[in-house]
C-alpha cells in the first residue's frame, strides 16, 4: 500500500512539474490579440481585396520591398535594387538567406511565377491592373498576349529584372502592396486550392498560419525560417474579427483585444475620456465614398448623379455622425499626398442650402418630387458608423423627392457582391491608399480595374490617365495630368466621395512599435508587447 502511495506521489509530482513546465512555457509566449473590424476572405495575395486581408497577408508574406512601422520604404525579399537611367528597368538582388517557411529558398523564379499568376486571366485577380505598368502585363491579363512576353525575367536565382512600359515613379511604392507578393509554386502545384489552409500554407514572411476558425480567430505564429526572425518579438498574433464596434470596446477593456482599428465614433468623446492616449486619431490616406451604378438607368444620367451628390451634407456627416473623426470629402484623392492638389467638386464651396436648392431643381426637371419620388437603395456593410451615415443621407434626400431604402450585409457578403458586379443602386465603399500616390485612388475607376464597382467607363478619363502614365520629365507635370484626369471623374460623378478618413485606433499601452502613420499600416514584426 505504501509502495503504491509512493508511486502515486511520484507520478503526481512528475505530472505537476510537467504541467507547470507547460504553463510556464505557454505563459512565456508573447501573444498579440489583434482586433479586426471584419474577417478576411482569403490569405491568397493574388485574390485579396480588402485592408482586413492586407494586414494579415503583410504578416505572412514579404514582397520585394516593404514598409516599416512609419511607412518608410525598406528592403524586403530584395536586399537591394538598381534602376536604369531611363527609369524603365529595375534589377532586384534577392536575399541569399531568404527562405520559404518550408526551408526552400525564395528565388527570382518565384517572383516571375507570381507576377504571371497575378496577371493570368484564370486567376481573376482584382488587383491585376496593379502590374499594368510592367511591359506585357496588361496584354497578358486581357488575353492579347502571353505570360512569357511580360517584362519579368530571372537573370539567376537571386536576380530579378523587371521592365516597365514607361517610367513609373510610384513603382517601388506599388510593390509594397500584397498583390505583388510571391507565392510558393510547389505548394500550389501539390495542394491546389488547399495551399492556403492552416498548417499547409507555405509563406516567406515573419509569421505562418497556424489556425483559422471562421468568425472567431486566425492564429499566426512566428516563422523561424524568416530571414530576420531574431528581431521579431511577438510569438503569436491572433487576428480576431469583431464587426460590432461596441463589443470590440468591451473586449478591449476586458483585455481580450490589444488593439482595434475602427472605433464607434458616436462614443468617441467618452472613449477618449475613458482610455486616454490609448485612443489614436490622426490623418489617414483614405476616401469614404459611395459607388453608384453608372451603367444602370436612371443612374447613367450624370445630371441625376450630380444632384444626389450635391444634396448630401458632408459637414453634417463629418461633425455629427463621425464626431469630427473624418473630414468632408469632395474629391476621390484625399489631401496629404506631396505635390498633388485634388480636383474638388465644383459645388464644394457652395453653401449647403444653395446646393440643396440646385439639386431639387435638377430632380424636378427629371420628374422626381416628394409626390413622385426617385427610388434609391443604399447598400452598406455592417457597422454602426456606416448605418448612421446611410440613415443621415436617407433623411437629407427625403425632402428632395428621393425615397431611400437601406440594405445591410456583413462585410464579406457586401464586398463579394460588389466584386461580382451585382445589381444595385448605391453602395458604401472606401479606398485606402495602396501606395502614396494619387494613381492608387484614380486607378480604381478605370474600366479595367476589378475595383471599379461603379462600372464607370469614360474614354476621356482613360485617355487622361494614359497621358499621366506616359508623362516624362518633371514630376509636377505628371501630377497636373493626374489632376486633369480627376477633374473628369469628379465632374462625371463616377463615384460619390463623401469623407476623407482619419484613422481612429485603440491601442493598448502595453504595445510598442504601433507607430501612427498616414497609411495606418502596422506590421506585426515591428511590434512588441510588455
Amino acid at each position: 500500500m505504501l509502495k503504491n502511495m509512493l508511486k502515486a506521489t511520484v507520478f503526481a509530482t512528475t505530472m505537476a512539474l510537467a504541467t507547470g513546465s507547460f504553463y510556464t512555457h505557454a505563459f512565456a509566449e508573447t501573444v498579440y490579440n489583434r482586433g479586426a473590424a471584419a474577417e478576411a476572405e482569403t490569405v491568397d495575395p493574388h485574390k485579396t481585396s480588402t485592408v482586413y486581408e492586407a494586414d494579415i497577408i503583410r504578416d505572412l508574406f514579404q514582397g520585394l520591398v516593404m514598409h516599416d512601422q512609419k511607412t518608410n520604404l525598406i528592403p524586403g525579399a530584395a536586399e537591394s535594387w538598381t534602376v536604369s537611367d531611363d527609369g524603365t528597368v529595375y534589377t532586384f538582388k534577392l536575399r541569399k538567406d531568404g527562405l520559404w517557411s518550408d526551408g526552400s529558398p525564395v528565388t527570382a523564379d518565384d517572383f516571375v511565377y507570381s507576377f504571371h499568376r497575378l496577371e493570368d486571366p484564370a486567376t481573376a485577380a482584382e488587383y491585376a491592373s496593379m502590374l499594368y505598368p510592367v511591359k506585357g502585363a496588361e496584354d497578358f491579363n486581357t488575353k492579347k498576349g502571353k505570360a512569357e512576353d511580360m517584362g519579368v525575367k530571372a537573370i539567376d536565382a537571386n536576380t530579378l529584372e523587371v521592365t516597365l512600359k514607361a517610367p513609373t515613379p510610384y513603382f517601388l511604392e506599388m510593390l509594397t502592396h500584397q498583390a505583388t507578393y510571391p507565392v510558393n509554386k510547389a505548394s500550389i502545384d501539390k495542394l491546389g486550392a488547399d495551399w492556403i489552409k492552416p498548417g499547409k500554407l507555405v509563406s516567406n514572411g515573419a509569421y505562418t498560419l497556424a489556425e483559422w476558425v471562421p468568425n472567431d480567430h486566425m492564429k499566426l505564429v512566428k516563422n523561424p525560417k524568416f530571414w530576420d526572425a531574431a528581431s521579431v518579438k511577438l510569438d503569436v498574433v491572433n487576428y480576431i474579427p469583431t464587426e460590432d464596434r461596441s463589443s470590440a470596446m468591451k473586449r478591449f477593456e476586458a483585455g481580450e483585444l490589444d488593439s482595434y482599428g475602427d472605433l464607434p465614433t458616436e462614443q468617441l468623446a467618452d472613449l477618449k475620456t475613458k482610455f486616454g492616449d490609448q485612443i489614436r486619431v490622426g490623418p489617414y490616406l483614405g476616401t469614404y465614398y459611395y459607388a453608384i451604378k453608372t451603367d444602370k438607368a436612371p443612374w447613367n444620367n450624370v445630371e441625376l448623379r450630380n444632384a444626389i451628390s450635391m444634396a448630401i451634407d458632408r459637414d453634417f456627416l463629418a461633425e455629427k455622425v463621425w464626431q469630427n473623426s473624418m473630414l468632408p470629402g469632395y474629391s476621390m484623392v484625399p489631401p496629404g499626398i506631396e505635390g498633388y492638389t485634388p480636383a474638388l467638386a465644383k459645388y464644394a464651396d457652395m453653401p449647403q442650402i444653395d446646393r440643396e436648392d440646385e439639386a431639387k431643381k435638377i430632380l424636378e426637371k427629371l420628374g422626381y418630387t416628394p409626390e413622385h419620388p426617385l427610388k434609391m437603395e443604399i447598400r452598406y456593410n455592417t457597422s454602426e458608423n456606416h448605418k448612421n451615415t446611410a440613415v443621415a443621407i436617407q433623411e437629407q434626400l427625403k425632402p428632395l423627392g428621393v425615397e431611400v431604402t437601406l440594405l445591410n450585409t456583413d462585410t464579406k457578403t457586401h464586398y463579394g457582391f460588389l466584386e461580382q458586379k451585382g445589381n444595385y443602386d448605391v453602395a458604401r465603399a472606401a479606398w485606402i491608399a495602396d501606395y502614396k500616390d494619387p494613381e492608387t485612388f484614380l486607378g480604381i475607376s478605370r474600366k479595367a480595374s476589378g475595383n471599379n464597382y461603379s462600372n464607370y467607363d469614360s474614354p476621356a478619363y482613360e485617355a487622361a490617365m494614359d497621358k499621366a502614365a506616359a508623362a516624362g520629365g518633371k514630376p509636377e507635370d505628371r501630377m497636373k495630368d493626374l489632376a486633369a484626369a480627376e477633374r473628369i471623374l469628379v465632374d462625371d460623378v463616377g463615384e460619390i466621395p463623401l469623407l476623407y478618413y482619419s484613422y481612429h485606433d485603440i491601442v493598448s499601452s502595453k504595445l510598442h512599435g504601433f507607430d501612427d502613420n498616414v497609411m495606418d499600416i502596422h506590421p506585426s514584426r515591428f511590434i512588441s508587447k510588455d
